[in-house]
């Protein structure tokens, strides 16, 4: 038992030994004005995942570097730095000046495409403000249709699904909203919109149904001399409803609505 302890206590403080020499050469270095020193140390801490630590490095020698033969394989690092440490505002502008500054680089569409992949990270819950998911949409088609053969066309076009997901349900969660608040002229274009933005959605039956259920809220609550009229543009919204969804988990409830748009024209219509 006393072996084993001894075991373990030598190997702990050799282990402990070497992370501070280790700590103290970073720090000679980083103190040091030797730019090929701070260069060969970032690019060994880059190699082993020490992020951080070659990060700080790297902004020290990248001034020094620019227009030299290593500036190419150092800037990339720096933009990928930023990347593996998901810092994906500054991951996306550093890729962007790779791509610009080395056109010609082996490496030049991996970092298209991980300047696209930082703004889709950036993308944020579809309840917030999407205009960081549009951008990030933007990116991803330049990047497809500057590499129209590329081999992460898959992963993009899954990405651009995800984000496109994010428009429909912030859109349709609007037109959702404006009728819960009896804002139902809102209501109304904000699903005619979505219909016409999102042909495609898996919400659409519901938009359609949103809208129909919207202008025979708005009719019933009009002003006597607009009800007929609205009650008429609701029938045709449900016309269009039943035209697309007659067999739905929705009809049910829309028929209803319809019924009570029947009887109500027909009680507007005078008798002769």
């Amino acid at each position: 038992m006393f072996f084993k302890t001894m075991k373990r206590s030598l190997l702990l403080l050799f282990v402990a030994s070497i992370f501070l020499t280790s700590c103290s050469e970073y720090q000679r270095v980083l103190r040091d004005d030797n730019v090929g020193k701070k260069y060969a140390l970032a690019d060994s801490l880059y190699d082993i995942g020490k992020y951080k630590k070659a990060l700080v490095l790297m902004e020290q020698v990248v001034p020094s570097y620019r227009g030299k033969p290593q500036a190419e394989k150092l800037m990339y690092m720096y933009a990928n730095t930023f990347y593996n440490l998901e810092d994906f505002y500054l991951a996306g502008y550093q890729f962007e000046r790779f791509e610009t500054s080395y056109p010609k680089s082996d490496s030049v569409e991996t970092a298209s495409f991980k300047s696209a992949i930082s703004y889709y990270e950036l993308s944020p819950r579809y309840s917030l403000d999407q205009n960081e998911t549009i951008t990030a949409l933007e990116k991803l088609q330049s990047f497809v249709n500057k590499y129209p053969d590329t081999e992460k066309r898959v992963e993009v076009n899954e990405k651009v699904s995800t984000l496109r997901g994010k428009l429909e349900k912030k859109d349709y969660e609007v037109a959702k909203q404006y009728l819960r608040i009896s804002d139902f002229k809102a209501a109304i274009t904000a699903y005619e919109n979505f219909i016409s933005d999102h042909p495609g959605s898996s919400y659409r039956k519901d938009a359609f149904y949103g809208r129909m259920d919207a202008a025979y809220l708005l009719a019933i609550n009009s002003v006597p001399s607009k009800v007929a009229e609205r009650l008429n543009t609701a029938q045709g919204y449900y016309n269009a409803f039943l035209k697309y969804y007659n067999s739905s988990d929705l009809m049910q409830d829309a028929a209803k609505i319809s019924l009570d748009i029947d009887k109500r024209l027909s009680a507007e219509t005078p008798l002769n």
